[in-house]
């Protein structure tokens, strides 16, 4: 298993969802974790659940008092930050209908935030020898109809995280970002219904597993990304996709048995 053992992690978004399965990951892998979000009622859950090493701090990740609060309480609390993971993410998305005030909060929160306090943690980061893991998307190197602010959002948190590995290498700051595919979260609860079988059935072309992915899953390759296994990681995208990124039009069927199909 990874150690982290002595480490400080913040997560943003770290109450539910992808973002509960990273807390409990790094949690388990020795951290003391600060969970970010917006509802006191998930939050509080999960760090009592976790009890020793883990701290709920209420924050809106668009209000920048609330996030240097955030920052602070995890040093004054525990000493030191050593790893930051920006999860939290808008999906405020009604595709080219989007309204202006779609685009900005969608920007704000999924580029502009995880910007922004990435500067604030710098500081400590860099006293640390600490890292930033971004919580990227396939669909921030590919677009999907009917979906516009989202998808632009995540392509700008790639470009986010190239600049933020090349202006903080020089504080021995490592960047990195794990790239997401299809995962089993609150929104594919929410869409199908709860139905996994479904889900599963609908992601099958559209990787090369067959099934959309665990958030444990996603949370083994984030607690990687932050450890000293990657010390040497920096400024890359892990797509953790299931294969989406590394299929063509073709996707995974042959195309020359379909062609030869009704030509005996």
């Amino acid at each position: 298993m990874v150690d982290l053992t002595g480490k400080v992690a913040i997560i943003t978004g770290g109450a539910a969802s992808i973002g509960a399965a990273i807390t409990e990951k790094l949690h388990a892998c020795g951290a003391s974790v600060v969970i970010a979000a917006r509802s006191a009622d998930k939050g509080q859950a999960i760090a009592q659940r976790l009890g020793d090493r883990a701290l709920y701090v209420q924050t809106d990740i668009t209000d920048d008092r609330q996030l240097e609060n955030l920052v602070n309480t995890a040093v004054s609390t525990f000493g030191r930050l050593d790893i930051l993971v920006n999860n939290a993410a808008s999906y405020d998305d009604d595709g080219s209908a989007s309204t202006r005030e779609q685009w900005l909060g969608t920007l704000n929160a999924n580029a502009i935030s995880p910007a922004i306090l990435g500067e604030l943690s710098r500081p400590h980061l860099k006293t640390s020898g600490g890292c930033i893991v971004n919580i990227g998307s396939i669909s921030g190197i590919a677009p999907h109809i009917g979906r516009w602010t989202y998808p632009v959002s995540k392509a700008a948190m790639i470009h986010l995280t190239k600049t933020q590995a090349v202006e903080y290498a020089e504080d021995g700051i490592r960047v990195n970002m794990a790239r997401l595919g299809h995962i089993w979260s609150d929104p594919f609860e929410g869409l199908t219904g709860d139905n996994r079988a479904h889900a599963d059935k609908v992601s099958e072309p559209y990787n090369l597993m067959g099934r959309v992915a665990n958030a444990e899953e996603v949370a083994n390759v984030v607690a990687f990304m932050a450890s000293a296994e990657a010390s040497y990681v920096t400024g890359a995208e892990l797509p953790v996709d299931g294969g989406y990124s590394a299929m063509g039009p073709e996707q995974h069927y042959p195309l020359m048995p379909l062609l030869m199909e009704g030509q005996s």
